[in-house]
């Protein structure tokens, strides 16, 4: 039932090319820096991730994304990541755009086996209609494009059909987490974490503080043990290294 391995390096070690990830995280919050950088420097690449949003410049998913590693990208927010934007544009990296809400559902219908739902976000717009452009050609024309997707009426209203993610392998971050792989997520990190966890066949989770079974109330479990595979114990540097994304100060 010990979860915890030595190091990120280890726990990411069976990442291989071509795998699917979920990654947790929303802007700055919440995202698996260590985890993201030991895969950076464990070389895997033509990988495909299910995440909100694929990082930042320089941060993130963005180092990945940077090194050329990234593929495919189901997310819902492009903005603040101009590498993103470039790559999409030009061609060397596919996107599916999925409505937010719609992308949280996804991976936590995924990580409960259910194989789709039918949700009224989208109806009427490309998301159900289809013709998205998932992939651009370097002269800027439509590669690939999405497909459209079943719409039925329910109770006189129209919903479109969307299918639940799993993935190969999810990174997560956690404020607390014990050695049966039981975490807790603190404030805004508590984003898209618990639904990238349920998503990924192998789930992987940096926890900033680690403790011992039964130290944790079971109330306070935001996600249960059952969901991961591995714990990575951080360091207090690397637990305490958070960049802010937008400052605010009072008058």
């Amino acid at each position: 039932m010990d979860k915890v391995v030595r190091s990120a390096q280890e726990a990411v070690a069976d990442i291989g090319d071509g795998s699917s990830l979920a990654v947790g995280g929303f802007g700055l919050s919440g995202v698996p820096d260590v985890l993201i950088e030991a895969l950076f420097r464990q070389g895997a690449g033509r990988l495909s991730v299910v995440s909100n949003n694929c990082g930042v410049d320089g941060g993130g998913l963005g180092i990945l994304l940077a090194a050329g590693r990234i593929v495919r990208v189901t997310g819902s927010y492009v903005g603040q990541n101009e590498e993103f934007a470039r790559r999409y544009l030009s061609g060397e990296l596919e996107l599916e755009l999925t409505p937010q809400g719609s992308l949280a559902e996804r991976l936590r219908a995924g990580g409960a086996g259910i194989p789709a739902f039918f949700t009224p976000a989208g109806v009427g717009t490309l998301v159900a209609d289809g013709g998205m452009p998932w992939r651009y050609a370097p002269d800027g024309s439509v590669a690939v494009a999405s497909p459209a997707k079943e719409v039925r009426v329910y109770d006189g209203r129209e919903y479109v059909l969307e299918r639940g993610i799993t993935t190969d392998f999810a990174l997560v971050r956690a404020a607390r987490g014990d050695r049966h792989g039981n975490l807790v997520l603190n404030k805004a990190a508590r984003n898209f974490n618990p639904l990238a966890a349920m998503a990924g066949r192998i789930t992987v989770a940096e926890v900033e503080q680690l403790v011992e079974p039964g130290e944790i109330d079971p109330d306070q479990v935001h996600v249960p043990g059952v969901f991961v595979q591995r714990v990575v114990e951080l360091t207090p540097a690397q637990a305490a290294d958070k960049r802010i994304e937008k400052r605010t100060v009072s008058p």
